[in-house]
């Protein structure tokens, strides 16, 4: 366990040691230690050392100055200069927010990123300010068009937060696919088949086999319903924003050392210019109330709300201190020691 200061200090520290500003680096560790908070650590900061190899490699610039085009009262366009994602992702928020501020309704579109970890903790940021949101980012392509037997789309991640003033948050962050290729590389470890909703094989064709589903394509949630919602998040994240798209956005594993060009849209309201707080409190309590008062099909397993999972580990983490492992925390230390 590490408290979440001393995870933000250390991630910090880290990425200073190798060229971004103590302002910068406590924008990406913000977002980093939120994601850990939640409890999805495969997007905290044990990416700091993934975003720091490619920087090494050229295909991420740490000192990119990120740069805001105020076209509109209530529209941004965002330049991301190939920065480290959560970086870029949160100067986005910070132009959604003024646009909203202003005019009760915001939004910026960013070309020019990379990975700019989970959506929850813009979700969180925004709806902390009592802002509503819609965020989304295209990615690396890992799913086949419906029908098809070649990738063409990213696991392109959608997150919708609605604020509930003196309360937690609804927050809704998911992916395109049915089930991340990490649970089916567990599977393939532990030799064992997968549902044949969750992937198909390297020619289309649905499998049970995690090792063919490996070499194969992820299924989008919802067959051609998730698909279809894919390829709409890809129209305003990449072709609206100016950035890349489908097959034109560089992949990070098999080309590290060229730019990603990622794109993202921040959509965000202002909720107090639609309702006076206590009544959305109220609202959102009522709202909540009757899907927690659903008789559970599983009493072990109540009814809850998106998001509800991932704030009461937030809350938990904050009193109790972060989970982080050991191999994260000693390569993040050495990282923090090096000097560039």
């Amino acid at each position: 366990m590490i408290t979440p200061e001393n995870l933000r200090e250390l991630a910090g520290r880290a990425l200073t040691a190798h060229g971004m500003s103590e302002e910068d680096a406590a924008r990406v560790a913000d977002v980093l230690v939120l994601a850990d908070l939640f409890g999805i650590r495969t997007h905290g900061v044990a990416r700091i050392p993934q975003y720091l190899d490619r920087a090494g490699l050229g295909g991420v610039d740490v000192a990119a100055k990120v740069v805001v085009d105020q076209v509109a009262p209530a529209l941004a366009k965002v330049d991301g200069a190939n920065g480290i994602g959560p970086l870029v992702g949160s100067h986005a928020l910070d132009a959604a927010l003024a646009g909203a501020r202003t005019t009760g309704l915001g939004a910026a579109f960013v070309r020019g990123s990379n990975h700019f970890g989970p959506v929850m903790p813009y979700l969180f940021r925004a709806a902390e300010q009592g802002f509503a949101a819609i965020i989304a980012s295209n990615a690396t392509t890992t799913i086949a068009p419906w029908g098809g037997r070649e990738a063409r789309l990213g696991n392109n991640p959608l997150g919708i937060g609605v604020p509930a003033p003196g309360g937690d948050p609804v927050l809704l962050d998911i992916a395109m696919s049915v089930a991340a290729r990490a649970k089916i590389r567990a599977a393939a470890t532990a030799g064992q088949s997968i549902p044949d909703t969750w992937a198909t094989d390297r020619d289309g064709r649905p499998t049970t086999d995690p090792a063919a589903a490996l070499g194969g394509f992820l299924q989008p949630l919802g067959g051609h319903k998730g698909y279809g919602l894919s390829v709409m998040v890809d129209l305003f994240a990449g072709v609206l924003s100016g950035a890349g798209y489908l097959t034109r956005i560089s992949s990070w594993s098999e080309d590290p050392e060229r730019p990603q060009d990622l794109g993202h849209v921040f959509i965000l309201v202002d909720a107090a210019k639609l309702l006076p707080a206590a009544t959305l409190a109220e609202r959102m309590a009522d709202f909540a109330g009757i899907l927690h008062s659903t008789p559970a099909a599983d009493p072990a397993q109540p009814v809850r709300l998106p998001g509800e999972f991932e704030l009461r580990r937030y809350h938990d983490g904050l009193r109790d201190g972060v989970t982080v492992d050991d191999g994260v925390l000693a390569r993040l230390s050495d990282l923090a020691g090096a000097i560039r």
